[in-house]
């Protein structure tokens, strides 16, 4: 999630652009610190999600609207990643770990705000739920 997304891009080989805002054509998506935080975590943009992702299953199709927090982003996409999601501008919005044999879905946004009130939030947090489940299932069978 935010710097997490972007430190694993960074880690695997991409790049970040700094101060988005400043980027012809780019939004600003950065939020107002002087407001109050429900107003900063709130919906800022649409996404468009790639269709044949698990995103897009946990969504419930190939748009949805999302928290803006941020004043850098992806530049260059590290190798290995795959984007699954952009904001109108293009950037990068969320990415997958492509071949990965366990959940490895990251996103530039905050999920973890209010996500009882977001069912796409919510589906992200399941979907991970369920993977952590499933992993921990089978290390107990590897041990039996």
């Amino acid at each position: 999630v935010c710097r997490g997304f972007q430190e694993i891009n960074v880690a695997l080989g991409g790049t970040l652009l700094q101060q988005v805002h400043a980027q012809p054509g780019m939004l600003d998506h950065r939020e107002d610190k002087d407001a109050p935080y429900a107003v900063q975590y709130a919906a800022a943009h649409q996404i468009r999600i790639e269709a044949d992702s698990a995103m897009a299953q946990w969504a419930g199709g190939t748009a949805a609207r999302v928290n803006s927090l941020h004043g850098q982003g992806i530049g260059r996409l590290a190798q290995g990643l795959r984007a699954i999601a952009h904001a109108p501008d293009g950037l990068v919005e969320a990415f997958e770990v492509r071949g990965a044999s366990a959940f490895a879905y990251a996103m530039q946004w905050h999920p973890e705000w209010r996500p009882a009130e977001n069912v796409f939030y919510t589906g992200i947090f399941q979907a991970f739920g369920d993977a952590c489940r499933a992993r921990q299932s089978s290390r107990l069978m590897e041990n039996i």
